[in-house]
């Protein structure tokens, strides 16, 4: 009996593993200037990058996400256009069909000789395996600057791609996992890009 209690707790976490979806690294780049006293102190606000619609519900969902990140390093928050420095935000997300690796039919050929006598094979192999799932690529690029001298003193890239099916292709739980990596160990080392899991 608890042989079989053991076997059904096995199979029923097995059944819920293949329920949650696998979640890749975000990858990171971030570069600011020399000295990086003026930031993670000070008022900020967040708002649209040049090009950028920020009156869209996926946006504002991403400003929430950074100035929270921003509040936790230190800063205090601003309305926008005020404030001493700025967090100019722009986000993309699309989907894409990764294409499966290989060629879908292999031929082999084989042959032997032994004491026994020689003979030739001929194997052809067809790769069944299903296509790859349907990716969402989302993007995050954040620009701090000086409000007065408009003066860059910190940018950084995020970038995070999971399957479609993955309840991080959601904006509301793609948005603060991504910040959260933008600004880890803010402001961070300079031209290095990073695997934030």
């Amino acid at each position: 009996m608890k042989r079989l209690n053991w076997a059904a707790a096995a199979l029923g976490l097995v059944a819920l593993s293949g329920c949650v979806a696998p979640v890749g690294p975000v990858e990171v780049t971030r570069f600011h200037v020399p000295d990086t006293a003026a930031l993670g102190k000070g008022t900020i606000s967040v708002e649209p990058a040049a090009g950028s619609d920020g009156s869209s519900l996926e946006w504002k969902t991403y400003q929430v996400a950074v100035m929270r990140q921003l509040v936790l390093l230190g800063y205090s928050e601003a309305a926008p256009g005020q404030g001493a420095q700025v967090a100019q935000l722009r986000f993309s997300r699309g989907t894409f069909q990764p294409e499966r690796s290989g060629s879908s039919v292999g031929v082999g050929l084989g042959g032997s000789t032994g004491s026994y006598g020689s003979g030739v094979g001929l194997g052809i192999g067809i790769n069944l395996s299903p296509r790859p799932a349907a990716q969402v690529q989302s993007d995050l690029a954040v620009v701090i600057r000086d409000r007065a001298s408009d003066t860059a003193l910190w940018e950084g890239r995020a970038s995070f791609a999971v399957r479609s099916s993955s309840p991080l292709a959601d904006t509301a739980l793609a948005a603060p996992k991504m910040a959260e990596a933008l600004f880890k160990d803010f402001p961070g080392q300079s031209g290095e890009t990073i695997e934030v899991r």
